[in-house]
């Protein structure tokens, strides 16, 4: 897939994703290189691929994500990674994400802080079996990041994430929960739960 990586409305490259790994097998045309995610080294004014390719690879689900064999399974996709071009690399945790060059898309009308999205790979990590026959993988659940089971959803038009635990005590979020109120009586900046 050719395509451009792009910082909200910036194009940073032009690269080629490999169709069945989602890695970056060659980085084309260089729009502006000083909007490439932090930690990308520069060589000889091309960014590294090797760096750009852990970034990259990194924002899909961990392998190790409790349920995640059965949820790949549920989606019909073999490995994690592949549902990066599938949610154009979206995410609710940063603004970076891919535009194909065969059918360009706008950041105002894909991206999740503003649209919506499907739950389907949300539901699947928890064990839901999709209700649709046909499963739409675009979910900014592709790229969480974390061991954790965890799904995005929106609530009254917030962005909420709910996670999971693990065995035997599932204590994992309540812990988080009692952290944010300890940050809270200490006046230390945090997400609240």
């Amino acid at each position: 897939m050719l395509c451009t990586l792009m910082h909200k409305r910036i194009p940073v490259i032009q690269m080629t994703i490999d169709d069945g790994t989602s890695s970056i097998i060659s980085i084309g045309h260089i729009y502006d290189i000083s909007h490439l995610p932090i930690g990308i080294g520069i060589s000889d004014g091309k960014p590294d691929r090797r760096d750009l390719n852990h970034w990259w690879l990194s924002r899909s689900i961990p392998a190790s994500r409790s349920g995640i064999r059965e949820a790949l399974e549920l989606l019909q996709v073999p490995h994690t990674q592949l549902l990066l071009t599938k949610c154009f690399g979206l995410s609710l945790s940063d603004q970076y994400w891919i535009n194909p060059n065969d059918h360009p898309l706008e950041w105002e009308k894909i991206n999740f802080f503003e649209n919506p999205f499907s739950e389907d790979v949300g539901n699947a990590l928890f064990g839901i079996i999709p209700e649709e026959t046909e499963i739409d993988l675009l979910s900014p659940d592709n790229t969480s990041d974390g061991w954790l089971k965890k799904k995005w959803y929106v609530i009254n038009g917030k962005h909420c994430l709910m996670k999971g635990g693990s065995n035997p005590y599932q204590q994992e979020p309540l812990n988080e929960e009692i952290a944010s109120h300890i940050m809270k009586r200490l006046h230390i900046p945090h997400t609240y739960y």
